[in-house]
């Protein structure tokens, strides 16, 4: 074999390890939640104001601003469940913590918002 053919071989054995690794990671971590590991990444942060707009949509008497997602957990499914800690005020309230419960589903679009509820001041 040439040097050419022995490069090509080497970095199809690489890729083939490469996705086996993915695969058994994956297999370990679907179904169960996960420690969302950045929480300021801006799709995670996008969420959490997405959830609290929502919400205001389903009860804009009680109008809430959304501040920042200050931690959560994720769940691979057919998409991702998401729970979320999300710092957001009110009218009534200017340190209001709450969890955000959503789906997502990339591939088609697909966002639902579960629950948000008050988990404390």
């Amino acid at each position: 074999m040439n040097t050419r053919s022995l490069l090509l071989v080497a970095v199809a054995v690489a890729v083939c390890c490469a996705a086996t690794a993915t695969e058994q990671a994956t297999a370990i971590t679907v179904g169960s939640w996960q420690p969302i590991k950045d929480i300021s990444d801006p799709h995670v942060q996008e969420l959490g104001r997405w959830a609290v707009a929502e919400a205001n949509k389903a009860a804009p008497s009680n109008e809430l601003t959304f501040r920042r997602v200050t931690g959560g957990e994720q769940q691979v499914v057919a998409g991702v469940n998401y729970r979320l800690d999300v710092a957001a005020s009110s009218r009534n309230d200017m340190d209001g913590v709450y969890k955000a419960v959503l789906y997502e589903q990339d591939w088609t679009n697909t966002r639902k918002l579960i629950s948000l509820d008050k988990i404390h001041s």
